[in-house]
């Protein structure tokens, strides 16, 4: 399965197409969820097109799409929360607070109502795809959940359906982002390994750009995400930023190759 929020884009059509190559059948979720935003206006503004979702299936040969309407996800009587712990608290956890146990909570229904063998997400949210993971090993839930690259626009962006939110000129400053993690990250392959060493780095990348206001840059541990005074393992590289009132956010895993 791959679940959606629906505004499909390129990046949710590799994610389909990775999960032909691998399954026999293919089921496509189409769902905004409400539980997992802060802001109900948030939530009345995010993108919806069914038809055009509806298409880019068809195109890419999905076999069942499931768009439930809330009262079928959330049937009247509805009481549980799935609250996951220390992986869900920081970064996006702490600029969005209930936003994880709103994830949690609808990913574990989908699962179960689907019932697939796997789930393809987008490392973009990468943190999202550490909770669900932690939700369903916990729950003994047996979908495995399967990260993919983030795909990207030619100028760096990382495809989001919130990017139709953007200004002509907010656009041309947005791949800003990337432009910030890849100075960290070469900060980091030249042999830095201070963490506010390679937060500065990204820091004066974005201070390049008026339109973006930088909510957190965050070099943190890859497994726990606790943020690192000293990188001496597998690392995160995170950012979320807004343009106007649109939210992005992006990553850049860091990890040495294995040796030999």
């Amino acid at each position: 399965m791959v679940p959606t929020m629906g505004w499909l884009h390129d990046g949710h059509r590799a994610l389909i197409q990775r999960a032909r190559l691998e399954n026999a059948t293919t089921i496509v979720t189409i769902f905004v969820n409400p539980r997992q935003f802060n802001l109900a206006d948030d939530f009345s503004k995010y993108p919806r097109n069914e038809g055009h979702d509806l298409a880019i299936c068809e195109a890419e040969a999905v076999d069942v799409v499931f768009a439930p309407t809330v009262p079928e996800v959330y049937p009247p009587g509805f009481d549980t929360v799935i609250s996951v712990g220390a992986i869900a608290q920081p970064l996006e956890g702490a600029a969005r607070p209930g936003h994880f146990d709103g994830v949690a909570t609808v990913v574990a229904v989908l699962f179960g109502l689907v019932g697939a063998e796997h789930a393809y997400f987008g490392q973009k949210d990468v943190q999202q795809v550490m909770v669900i993971r932690q939700m369903a090993r916990d729950l003994a839930v047996t979908t495995d959940v399967i990260a993919c690259p983030t795909v990207r626009e030619p100028d760096g962006l990382a495809l989001s359906s919130r990017n139709v939110h953007l200004s002509p000129a907010e656009r041309a400053a947005a791949p800003v982002l990337h432009r910030a993690l890849l100075a960290g990250r070469q900060r980091w392959a030249s042999g830095e390994r201070s963490g506010e060493g390679l937060r500065e780095a990204m820091r004066s990348v974005l201070r390049s750009e008026p339109l973006a206001k930088v909510e957190y840059v965050s070099v943190a541990d890859g497994t726990s995400l606790a943020e690192l005074d000293r990188i001496d393992g597998p690392a995160l590289l995170s950012l979320a930023v807004r343009f106007g009132s649109t939210r992005l956010i992006d990553n850049e895993p860091l990890s040495l190759p294995n040796p030999g």
